[in-house]
């Protein structure tokens, strides 16, 4: 699903990333670990195709993502690619349903097909009945799981989460952590999770740690 190899990157004289070899498989629920500073969130992006390596390639589903002109790849990351952040970024000026849309309006899917595909999810989550209420009217975990419906929408092939339960507290982290299980059980996505936390990273198929940009 995922292969990276020999992927740098430098911000000035400082050298984040020293060389990553790494190889995800389709459907694994992957946490990524380490002190701050490992370089952890600047992978993920990398992953994610939000920043280009200096060196290096990033294949995701056969595609290789660092070969793609700017409008390939944003279209790429909006059809293949789900992200989900520790602060959700719904906006503010919408419904739960209309920010689970969005993705898929980019998408260019028809007003139908989307909602359809978002209340599918927000059922999923247990949140039907919340649908028409704006991100103020929700919970911190109800927000979360908006937003984990809106990174699914488009049926991406792997969602990337950085420290996506770090704002929660301990009942609705537990929710949360469960919750990408069902659903890579429910929709076969594959998980790439950034995470301090000890306890989601002990559940996951697979820890990957890093330390001063190289994994261990």
């Amino acid at each position: 699903m995922i292969t990276i190899k020999n992927i740098t990157k430098s911000f000035g004289s400082l050298q984040v990333l020293k060389g990553i070899d790494l190889h995800i498989g389709k459907g694994e629920v992957v946490s990524i670990v380490g002190p701050s500073g490992a370089g952890k969130t600047t992978l993920l992006q990398i992953i994610g195709t939000l920043d280009r390596p200096d060196t290096g390639i990033v294949t995701i589903d056969g595609i290789d993502a660092t070969k793609l002109s700017q409008r390939k790849l944003a279209e790429f990351r909006n059809r293949h690619i789900g992200f989900v952040f520790q602060f959700h970024q719904l906006l503010p000026e919408f419904t739960a349903i209309e920010n689970v849309m969005i993705p898929a309006y980019i998408a260019g899917k028809s007003q139908r097909e989307a909602r359809q595909r978002a209340l599918e999810l927000l059922d999923f989550m247990g949140l039907t009945d919340r649908a028409d209420h704006k991100p103020a009217e929700l919970s911190g975990g109800e927000k979360q799981r908006v937003a984990v419906a809106r990174a699914l929408v488009n049926h991406p092939d792997v969602v990337l989460a950085d420290e996506p339960s770090g704002s929660l507290d301990s009942r609705n982290k537990a929710e949360l952590h469960q919750l990408f299980f069902d659903l890579r059980d429910r929709f076969g996505q594959t998980f790439v999770i950034v995470t301090h936390d000890e306890g989601l990273a002990a559940i996951t198929d697979r820890t990957i740690k890093m330390k001063d940009g190289l994994l261990l």
